[in-house]
C-alpha cells in the first residue's frame, strides 16, 4: 500500500524546484495533490506533466483573499485538505547597511506572513472537517543562525521555526500535527542568483560560491529536492502522529540540533 494512499494535499510555490519534488513525491505515495503557485500557466503546465492526480490553484501568499479562495477551491475539488506543504518563499540578500525597507516587508510578507496565514486558513478547514491534519512548514539551516550578508532571510526562517512550534502547540489538539523541515544548501535554478550575489560581495568569480558551499557540506555535495521528499513523506503519514512542533534538519550534516 502507498503510504498516503487516499490523502490529499495542498503545496505552496510547487510549480517548480522543491515544491514540485514534494509533489511528485506524495503523487507516487498515492495522494491527490493541489499545485498552489502564483504563477499559475507553470503551475497548470506542472500539473498537466504529473498526470491526473494533480490539478492548479492559482495562490498569492501576500493577499488574504487569494489565499482563501485557493484553500476553499482545493477542498471543493479534492474533497478536503489533509496535508499542507508551506512551501513558497523567495531569498534576499544585502549587507547589512544596504538593507532597504521595501525588501525585507516583502521578504517578510511571503516568508512569514503567507506560511502563518496559509497555515491558518487550512487549519480553520480541518478543524471544521474534524479529520484533523499534518502540515509542514519549510524552514532552512538560515533559520538556525545568523549569515552576515542573509541577515532579512535568516530571520524570516527563524520565524517560521517559531512559527512551527507554537502553531504545533496550538492545533495538536484538533489532531493537526505542524512540524518544519530545514534543507542546508540545495542546487537548484534559484542558486544562479545566490551565486552571483556572492561574487559581487565576496569578490569571487561567477560559479566559486557554489562551489564553496558543497565542499562543505559533511555528506560531500550539495543537496538536491529530492532529498528532501522522505522527510516530507514521512512527515504527512501516520508514522509522525506523536511528533509535534519540531524542525528537522536535512541538510548532509550542516547543522546538528
Amino acid at each position: 500500500m502507498m503510504r498516503l494512499e487516499g490523502k490529499t494535499a495542498l503545496i505552496t510555490g510547487a510549480a517548480r524546484g522543491i515544491g514540485r519534488a514534494f509533489a511528485e513525491a506524495y503523487i507516487r505515495e498515492g495522494a491527490r495533490v493541489a499545485i498552489a503557485d502564483i504563477d499559475i500557466d507553470q503551475a497548470e503546465d506542472t500539473a498537466n506533466a504529473l498526470g491526473d492526480m494533480a490539478s492548479s490553484v492559482k495562490m498569492d501568499v501576500t493577499q488574504q483573499d487569494s489565499i482563501d479562495q485557493a484553500v476553499n477551491t482545493t477542498a471543493e475539488s479534492l474533497g478536503g485538505i489533509d496535508i499542507l506543504i508551506n512551501n513558497a518563499a523567495i531569498f534576499t540578500a544585502a549587507p547589512l547597511t544596504e538593507i532597504t525597507r521595501q525588501d525585507f516587508t516583502r521578504t517578510f510578507d511571503i516568508n512569514v506572513a503567507g506560511t502563518l496565514f496559509t497555515m491558518q486558513a487550512v487549519a480553520r478547514h480541518m478543524m471544521a472537517r474534524g479529520k484533523g491534519g499534518k502540515i509542514i512548514n519549510m524552514a532552512s539551516q538560515a533559520g538556525r543562525r545568523g549569515e552576515p550578508l542573509v541577515a532579512v532571510y535568516c530571520a524570516t526562517k527563524a520565524a517560521v521555526i517559531s512559527l512551527t512550534q507554537s502553531a504545533g502547540l496550538n492545533l495538536i489538539e484538533h489532531g493537526i500535527n505542524v512540524n518544519a523541515i530545514a534543507p542546508g544548501v540545495v542546487d537548484g535554478d534559484h542558486w544562479d542568483g545566490v551565486d552571483a550575489f556572492f561574487a559581487k560581495h565576496e569578490n569571487k568569480p561567477l560559479g566559486q560560491k557554489k562551489k564553496e558551499v558543497g565542499a562543505a557540506v559533511p555528506y560531500g555535495r550539495m543537496g538536491i529536492a529530492d532529498d528532501l521528499t522522505g522527510m516530507a513523506i514521512f512527515l504527512a503519514t501516520t508514522e509522525a502522529d506523536y511528533i509535534v512542533s519540531q524542525c528537522f534538519n536535512v541538510d548532509g550534516g550542516q547543522w546538528m540540533s
